[in-house]
């Protein structure tokens, strides 16, 4: 079990890295990009495997990637996305979604009706998990606005 998990890890933040190849992101963001990666992985996996169920992993994993996503862009001075975008890649349901166009291609539309709604439902997860990141980090801000120009007009 803890040997799966070691040898997942590795390979999540080594498909981060490679992504962001891809998708062309600076050489200096590749290796926060995989920590974020990994990190909000552990998160679903975590949370997957001993609370059950995908929807509930998904929401915290993304919030997790959002909101470590936040703090490596402050702390490399880069925007936001460059953390976010590869360190989405594990999260996706591409198997699902694969599923879904299988199943329709072989004619069991139940399945793939089933399939669909997952894969829905894992993708308004994600888009849930970065919404709450982003509402907190504006919180944050807002309040430490507030704190600063309350006590400068003291």
């Amino acid at each position: 079990m803890l040997v799966t998990v070691i040898i997942y890890s590795v390979c999540v933040y080594f498909a981060t890295i490679g992504f962001g190849l891809l998708i062309n992101l600076p050489r200096k963001a590749l290796n926060m990009a995989g920590i974020v990666s990994l990190i909000g992985w552990l998160v679903f996996h975590i949370v997957s495997v001993h609370m059950g169920g995908y929807l509930t992993a998904d929401i915290l994993g993304t919030f997790t990637v959002g909101i470590l996503s936040i703090f490596a862009s402050r702390y490399k001075k880069m925007p936001v996305i460059i953390f976010n975008i590869p360190a989405l890649v594990p999260l996706v349901p591409g198997g699902q979604a694969y599923q879904v166009m299988k199943c329709l291609a072989i004619g069991n539309y139940a399945l793939a009706k089933s399939n669909l709604i997952q894969v829905i439902f894992i993708a308004g997860g994600i888009a849930s998990g970065f919404l709450f990141a982003e509402f907190l980090n504006q919180l944050y801000l807002r309040l430490k606005t507030y704190l600063r120009t309350k006590k400068a007009t003291r």
